[in-house]
């Protein structure tokens, strides 16, 4: 059952702030430095992945002072719900990858079927590397198939949105990283809680 903006509202008014629009930002500071160390020089592609990408990966390419280029990747597990399901491709990027030094930006890392889905892709495709930065790194004991190059923060093992992730599609422009109530989150029966790079 689609969410109305009424009730993306009221989860947003129950919600718990985990990081505050400052440490965020502070977060995306360090992430740039390093990632511009490390890929400044090497004519990188960034690669956003869609839709919860596109809010970091506008915040980091506002502090790099580098050439580079941009391109975009839309592939889900959630497609518009909680719970992810069988990755879905809608878009790939159409810049050629062969040879390149590709970075592909992301909101979320939790179980990481989905960035590890894209990253192979690219590799496939001729990149001549590959690494991924994410905002959020999910702390939890599930196996993942995939690590970040570039972590901006970590957080416990909840159901997240704001700065690119989604609430049931809503509230990506939440000003900081929140947690959907507890209580919340139990009644919509999701299983493990969001992430994976939606």
């Amino acid at each position: 059952m689609p969410l109305t903006a009424r009730e993306a509202h009221a989860a947003f008014a129950e919600a718990e702030l985990l990081c505050p629009r400052e440490e965020v930002e502070a977060a995306l500071d360090r992430m740039a430095a390093r990632i511009g160390a490390d890929l400044g020089e090497r004519d990188p592609l960034i690669l956003c992945v869609m839709m919860g990408g596109l809010i970091p990966a506008a915040r980091l390419l506002a502090r790099f002072d580098f050439p580079l280029q941009l391109d975009y990747v839309h592939a889900t597990r959630y497609r518009g719900d909680t719970r992810g399901g069988e990755l879905h491709w809608k878009c790939r990027p159409e810049t050629p990858l062969e040879g390149r030094v590709i970075l592909v930006v992301d909101d979320i890392l939790d179980e990481g079927w989905t960035l590890a889905a894209i990253l192979e892709d690219c590799r496939r495709r001729g990149a001549q590397e590959v690494r991924s930065a994410v905002l959020v790194h999910k702390r939890h004991d599930r196996k993942a198939p995939v690590s970040a190059d570039y972590i901006g923060v970590e957080v416990e093992d909840r159901y997240v949105f704001g700065y690119g992730m989604d609430y049931r599609g809503y509230l990506r422009n939440a000003p900081g990283i929140y947690a959907v109530r507890e209580e919340r989150s139990s009644q919509e029966s999701r299983a493990p809680a969001r992430g994976d790079c939606a």
